[in-house]
């Protein structure tokens, strides 16, 4: 999930190759979870690749929109953004997608709080935004905010309206990006000597294999625990059959070996610029439009049912096009008033004072 568009990458104005990579990987990789949905329930090597995708890149979107984040006070820019870069091509893109539902012969209900398919992450960004300035005011927020994950799986009140249950959900991973960024890690592993690298490397290689390796030998036990509703930090645990007071500590686990798998991720992305980099300031283009590509290839059936052995890779090569399709000049330009509507006519010239004056620029005061 990225990581879209609202998480910049580039320190001052210079971007860092490395985000710009983990960016675009982390974003295909959603793209490859969403097209082998509709195989995972009769294939188990489709599952097996499904939970090991969903065991970290909803994390890793989350923690590098964290990383960036500001924690101080809003100014006026910052605020201007939250609207530009996340509400309104919320509003556009939810319109959009109800649209196509009336036009498909479904009932024409705008409905703002029921983010459509992956737009949740949008309202779930703006909130975490929001929060995080309080959050970080507390003494350990990355604790808190496990402790809120976790306790809102018990209460099946908080669910999918406005998204509020993935948002709490996921907000320890919003932080821990946050958290990274305060322990400067990423300034250390810039400047690591090559054979160190390769060490950290190698541990993280282990750890990547080891967590395939047990999700394919045990994949018939996860489909009978609901491994993968876990994962989607969507629902009360009640709701999918978790009434027992331990089911927080399923989430706990999960939670604790996403962070292992992030920093893992995040040693495995290259540092330097490649092929791809120039695409990772295109993630949030790939995030609003690959639900368009997918949802005739989903919908229509095709992918229904046992499939020949061909399909799964195939299906994944197609999702890697559509990341570099939807990753090109013709398309952002075509695309940019619905991704990045910057709509400078809706915004006053100056800032407004808190008793709701204008404060003019100096050399207007005479």
């Amino acid at each position: 999930m990225s990581i879209p568009h609202p998480a910049p990458t580039h320190t001052g104005k210079r971007r860092v190759p490395m985000w710009d990579n983990a960016r675009w990987i982390a974003i295909t990789l959603m793209v490859v979870g969403h097209a082998i949905l509709k195989l995972i329930e009769d294939s188990d090597s489709a599952y097996a690749m499904y939970l090991f995708i969903y065991a970290f890149h909803v994390p890793i979107f989350v923690a590098v929109s964290g990383y960036f984040a500001k924690s101080g006070p809003p100014g006026t820019r910052q605020l201007q953004r939250l609207l530009t870069d996340i509400v309104f091509p919320y509003v556009i893109f939810e319109t959009i997608w109800t649209g196509v539902r009336w036009l498909l012969g479904g009932s024409f209900n705008l409905d703002y709080s029921t983010a459509s398919w992956t737009l949740w992450f949008l309202l779930a960004l703006f909130v975490w935004r929001i929060t995080l300035p309080y959050l970080v005011m507390l003494r350990y927020p990355l604790l808190i905010s496990i402790v809120l994950s976790i306790s809102v799986g018990y209460i099946d009140q908080i669910d999918s309206t406005f998204t509020l249950s993935r948002t709490i959900g996921l907000l320890p991973f919003f932080v821990f990006g946050w958290q990274l960024r305060q322990w400067k890690l990423t300034d250390r592993w810039l400047k690591l000597s090559t054979p160190s690298i390769w060490k950290w490397r190698g541990a993280a290689l282990a750890l990547f294999a080891g967590a395939y390796l047990l999700i394919s030998i045990n994949i018939d036990s996860l489909r009978e625990l609901k491994v993968r509703t876990f994962l989607l930090y969507d629902e009360g645990y009640s709701l999918f059959g978790y009434p027992e007071f331990w089911a927080g500590g399923v989430r706990l686990g999960l939670m604790l070996l996403a962070f292992a798998l992030i920093v893992a991720f995040l040693l495995l992305v290259p540092r330097r610029a490649t092929w791809f980099t120039p695409f990772g300031a295109a993630t949030m283009y790939i995030y609003l439009l690959h639900s368009f590509v997918l949802f005739p290839l989903r919908e229509s059936g095709v992918l229904d049912g046992p499939q020949p052995g061909w399909v799964l890779p195939g299906v994944i090569v197609l999702s890697l096009i559509i990341s570099i399709v939807l990753s090109s000049g013709f398309i952002r330009t075509v695309f940019r008033p619905l991704v990045e509507p910057r709509a400078r006519w809706l915004f006053r010239p100056a800032a407004a004072t808190p008793t709701g004056t204008i404060v003019l620029p100096q050399s207007d005061r005479k």
